[in-house]
């Protein structure tokens, strides 16, 4: 197949000048071989600064996905150093995605979901712009997001909270305004992931995903959003291991395995589909490599190469940058990758870290004091909390449970998992149940064997904090592990005892429990989130969210 047409940086999305267009010239063709290959390469570094810096320095890679620590100091400190290790100036990136996503020492913001539930497109704009600037006060110029995804397949652990639910022109509008915001604030935006995830309920970081829809399907939706979105000047698409068979069966009917090839892998999709057919520009970056989604289509020494044979001009994450380094080299050498499908690639890098200014020599440096200026400032924090405000959403109430009092149900006791996060080992407890004993409520953990009965309790009340989860296959209501025994798990209090249940997160438990009788959703356990969903449970605040999904997942029975 061949390469595309050379690329036109003055056009969207780059829009370089012609000194811009010069510096990302001279800039690669001063590159050595293998300097050009690590410019495809974004490592993900979560260690200590002085670590960081060591990799960095080693490897000089394109960019660096940071998992900021809480200390904004180092981070500074760190951001400083970052523009002199390398005489390219780096692409520093994160998955900005709110609610235990957001920047740790950052303005606490709701997650997708729970800003489709507030369903404010000036809102969204408020909370992205506050996420952009924050990220750019502290060097970050590149974000993983919007999640352009949709809520189809509800038994998605992965899609779960990070989509801004299953209405199509809703996703839309949060997520253009999203990209509005960030690419007004100097942080290029991501859509992702494509071709389309929520139709497979599976989880790409242990299977390659199918996107199961028809053409005619798919352009009515993740074709229709792409296209908005391209439109829009979004700068980067993140290219997943999700296969899309309809499109390849239409270009070869009898494509057999192929037609499941992630798109990571796939030329069709990324050059036939995303660039020519949809006339994507900008830069694709793949999903993380080391996930099972890629791994399952062939062995390393093969797959990690067709990543930028296939069109992709980044390499996302390696557990062995170096091997993964030696892996191009070797394709290069034996014909498999071309040196001017490799020079295609660092172009867009390139042609990235010119759209966002980062070849200015008078460009600003990370400072503390501006740091501080910026991030999390009080208004900022008033912002955030309006919003956050919003986003309870009470799902159903059939006997009048609220709002919650200690006069009417004092003795509470409580059912909760913890919040359960993707890389932390132990869950982490909620701050509801103390913010309860706060207001005058006698607050109870249940412990296994213990006694469950109206003459020891006024309230059950059961608190789950699943957001969307990486490597967890479903995420549902697990009685057994809930209660500590088989038997606990048969039994339900709510005919006895008023009973509520609250979501920090996953928003379908109704599907395990539709005859609790009162359901409250919130997206997100976040301290802040914890407290907007305390105050509509006294009645201080209204329950002003709207379901951006149906939490009964097409069923009456847990309406009732």
């Amino acid at each position: 197949m061949p390469l595309l047409a050379p690329i036109d940086l003055s056009a969207a999305p780059f829009n370089l000048d012609d000194e811009a267009m010069a510096w990302v010239a001279a800039t690669r063709d001063a590159f050595t071989p293998r300097d050009k290959l690590s410019q495809l390469f974004v490592l993900l570094e979560r260690g200590a600064p002085a670590e960081v810096a060591d990799n960095v320095r080693s490897f000089r890679p394109g960019g660096i996905t940071r998992i900021y620590s809480d200390d904004l100091l180092a981070e500074i400190d760190l951001a400083r150093d970052l523009g002199t290790l390398s005489a390219v100036p780096l692409l520093v990136s994160a998955d900005l995605e709110g609610s235990r996503m957001s920047l740790p020492f950052g303005t606490s913001v709701p997650n997708p979901l729970g800003l489709a539930a507030v369903d404010d497109v000036e809102a969204t704009s408020a909370v992205s712009t506050i996420m952009a600037r924050e990220a750019h006060a502290v060097g970050l110029n590149w974000s993983f997001t919007p999640v352009i995804d949709i809520n189809a397949a509800w038994r998605s652990a992965i899609v779960g909270t990070r989509s801004y639910g299953s209405d199509i022109d809703k996703v839309e509008r949060h997520a253009l305004a999203q990209i509005a915001a960030f690419q007004a604030n100097g942080v290029a935006a991501t859509i992702k992931h494509w071709p389309g995830e929520g139709h497979d309920d599976r989880d790409q970081h242990l299977v390659t995903t199918v996107n199961p829809l028809s053409m005619p399907e798919w352009e009515k939706s993740f074709g229709r959003l792409y296209r908005k979105a391209i439109e829009a000047g979004v700068m980067s698409v993140m290219s997943a291991h999700i296969a899309l068979p309809a499109f390849v069966r239409a270009i070869d009917p009898d494509a057999g395995a192929e037609a499941y090839r992630p798109a990571s892998l796939s030329k069709l999709l990324n050059q036939d589909l995303l660039r020519r057919e949809l006339g994507f520009n900008g830069l694709i970056v793949s999903d993380a490599t080391p996930m099972a989604g890629m791994g399952d289509w062939g062995p390393r020494d093969e797959v990690l190469p067709e990543v930028i044979i296939s069109g992709c001009d980044v390499i996302l994450f390696s557990d062995d940058p170096n091997g993964d380094l030696m892996r191009l080299v070797k394709a290069v050498a034996d014909g498999r990758l071309s040196q001017e499908r490799v020079d295609e690639a660092v172009t867009r890098v390139l042609a990235l870290k010119a759209a966002l200014g980062l070849h200015k020599a008078d460009r600003p440096e990370p400072s503390l004091d501006a740091a501080r200026s910026a991030v999390a400032t009080e208004e900022s924090q008033l912002t955030a909390r309006q919003v956050t405000a919003r986003v309870p959403t009470l799902v159903k109430d059939v006997k009048n449970l609220l709002p919650l009092s200690p006069a009417k149900t004092k003795r509470v006791l409580v059912f909760s998992g913890g919040v359960i996060l993707p890389f932390v080992p132990q869950p982490l407890p909620l701050s509801l149940p103390d913010q309860l004993e706060k207001e005058g409520f006698e607050v109870t953990v249940y412990t296994p064997g213990m006694e469950v009965s109206p003459k020891n309790f006024d309230l059950v009340l059961y608190l789950f904090a699943e957001e969307t989860l990486l490597t967890r296959s479903r995420i549902f209501l697990d009685w057994t592990r809930l209660t500590g025994s088989v038997f606990g798990a048969m039994s339900r209090f709510w005919h006895d005892i008023p009973t509520l249940m609250v979501s920090f997160g996953y928003p379908y438990y109704l599907y395990d429990a539709p005859r609790v009788p009162a359901y409250v959703n919130v997206y997100g356990s976040s301290e802040s989130l914890q407290t907007a969903a305390l105050e509509c449970l006294m009645g201080r605040q209204p329950f002003a969210g709207t379901s951006p999904v149906d939490p009964f997942v097409g069923s009456e029975q847990g309406k009732y």
